[in-house]
């Protein structure tokens, strides 16, 4: 990734202090922002090849780090805390580094189910998960353990970028939400098939947006 204009930022939120990796567009067109999975941090493979589509088709890019892992612990907090964290996050980047531009959201595993949680609250415009877990592992015939119904949820665009043989499942395709897979399993490591899926996606979605949410204060 670029790093001349990289920026690290500090954030409050009611649970403690996240941090940002942010990279500003010359001319930005739009802002793809980024949140990581639940063991994992913002250096994953896959988040940082979707940051870099983003900002080679001209998009500000944000990764976020969860307070939690900020603070060097690896155990998830609720959903709750961790959508109160990112809603925050997003809340205050939109006052500053992302003021006025059309807002994409995502994530890689639990941080893409955070995206699609909070998209319309964010205010976006569309959603990107990277190695969305359809289901815990073995768990593929268990209804009550499917995550489908978040997806299913988003009102947006959605793209999902799943490997081929990821044990968290293959999330099916649906009208607005495009599913490509790619060789590997749940860690995305084919980070070129990645980059070049989420590069044409993000272009289309910013030159023929379908519809986009409104967040609680508009």
């Amino acid at each position: 990734m670029t790093t001349s204009r990289l920026a690290i930022l500090d954030v409050e939120t009611p649970y403690g202090r996240a941090r940002v990796r942010l990279l500003p567009a010359e001319r930005p067109s739009g802002a793809l922002v980024l949140g990581h999975g639940a063991g994992g941090g913002i250096s994953a493979p896959d988040l940082i090849a979707a940051a870099e589509a983003a900002n080679e088709v001209g998009l500000t890019t944000a990764l976020v780090e969860q307070p939690y892992r900020v603070a060097g612990r690896r155990n998830q907090p609720p959903p709750k805390q961790l959508d109160g964290v990112w809603l925050a996050v997003i809340e205050q980047l939109r006052e500053r580094a992302l003021r006025a531009l059309p807002l994409v959201v995502g994530g890689r595993s639990a941080g893409a189910r955070v995206a699609c949680r909070t998209a319309i609250e964010a205010g976006a415009m569309a959603v990107l998960c990277l190695a969305f877990p359809l289901h815990p592992p073995g768990r593929a015939g268990d209804p009550a353990k499917s995550r489908l119904g978040e997806l299913e949820a988003v009102p947006l665009p959605v793209l999902v970028v799943q490997g081929e043989r990821d044990p968290f499942g293959m999330p099916p395709p649906a009208p607005g939400r495009e599913v490509i897979r790619v060789p590997g399993t749940h860690s995305l490591r084919s980070t070129t098939q990645v980059k070049a899926a989420v590069a044409d996606w993000l272009v289309s979605v910013l030159t023929h947006p379908r519809t986009s949410g409104t967040r609680a204060s508009d």
